[in-house]
Order: structure tokens, then C-alpha cells, then sequence
């Protein structure tokens, strides 16, 4: 019994390494970001709570520059942060002006809209979604034509200049801002 357990755990484990060594930074591969690690950008939408100070929370979107302009806090850089990031840069300023111990909560309300473009029934922007990959994404956009490639699609991520080919598969995650071409296939 114990000797079966055990190697279910170590098989767990080797797993869990298997899974973890997958992941990389390289932005060809579309697959590695969570939505734990998405940061703002121009267009999102935040909601600031800092408990006990009903004045100073409220809802927020970070503009075309990059900040946010909260009460007392002034104008924060919120672009290139991510949500915990965020609630230490605006407390920081807080603690320094105005309150002793602020306890500040980010949540974010929206993110920046995704686009797919090409071959679909319906091309156009879309709201962003967590979770959201390329054939659900496809799937948003009223599904592909008779014309359309079934076997990959182009993603051009938030920010970058090249779009890179990727399968349309369900491990490749749509991130917000990103753009989905669905091309056309060759008989």
C-alpha cells in the first residue's frame, strides 16, 4: 500500500517538473502565460478597494500613458504591473502621504479587447476572457469559413511587432490585446 503511494506521489512530482520545464519566456510560444502573470496595460479597467476608506476606492482604467489617477495616490505608472504589483505601488504612495497601514486591494474589472481577423464568420474585436485560447477564440468569432487554414493561425502578441505561426490548438492561450488571423488555405 505505502509503496503504491509513494510512487503515485513521485509520479505526481515528475510531472509537475515535466509541466514547469515546459514553460518558457519565449514570445513565439503563445502557450506560457497565466493569467496570474498578465500585466496592465492602456484599456484595462481596475477596481481599487482601500479598506476602511470608502472615498479612495472606486473604479479606474489605466490610460493611453500608462497611469492611473487615483485620489490623494496622484497618477501611478500601472502599465508593464501586474495586480499584486499594483496594490503595493499605489499603498507605498499611500503610506507615504496620507495613511499609516493602507490595505489595498486590485482587482481588475476588464482587460484590453483580443481581435481575430481573416477567415472567420464574424472578424472583428472581442472582449477578453481568462482562459481564453485559439480555437475558443476562433469560436467567438462565429467559427472559420469553408476557405479557412484548419491546421495553424498567426498571433501578434500585445506590444510586439512580429506575429509569430502557431497550431490551432487548445494549449495556446489568447492573451488580451493580442491579434488571431485565421488565413486561408491552399487547396
Amino acid at each position: 500500500m505505502t509503496v503504491c503511494r509513494g510512487l503515485r506521489i513521485l509520479a505526481g512530482f515528475a510531472l509537475a517538473l515535466l509541466t514547469a520545464g515546459c514553460l518558457t519566456s519565449d514570445p513565439t510560444a503563445p502557450a506560457t502565460s497565466s493569467p496570474a502573470e498578465l500585466r496592465l496595460a492602456p484599456g484595462d479597467k481596475i477596481r481599487v478597494v482601500v479598506f476602511g476608506e470608502d472615498k479612495l476606492s472606486g473604479d479606474f482604467q489605466v490610460d493611453n500613458d500608462g497611469g492611473i489617477s487615483l485620489p490623494l495616490a496622484g497618477t501611478i505608472n500601472g502599465a508593464g504591473l501586474t495586480k499584486a504589483e499594483m496594490e503595493q505601488q499605489i499603498s507605498a504612495s499611500l503610506k507615504s502621504k496620507y495613511l499609516r497601514d493602507p490595505k489595498v486591494t486590485v482587482d481588475v474589472i476588464s482587460y484590453r479587447p483580443f481581435y481575430v481577423l481573416g477567415e472567420v464568420q464574424k472578424p472583428g474585436e472581442y472582449p477578453f476572457r481568462s482562459g481564453l485560447n485559439v480555437l475558443s477564440a476562433i469560436a467567438i468569432a462565429g467559427g472559420s469559413t469553408y476557405r479557412a487554414s484548419t491546421s495553424k493561425v498567426t498571433i501578434q502578441r500585445f506590444g510586439q511587432k512580429e506575429a509569430a505561426e502557431v497550431p490551432q490548438s487548445s494549449s495556446v492561450l489568447v492573451m488580451p490585446g493580442d491579434v488571431v488571423r485565421v488565413a486561408e488555405r491552399y487547396f
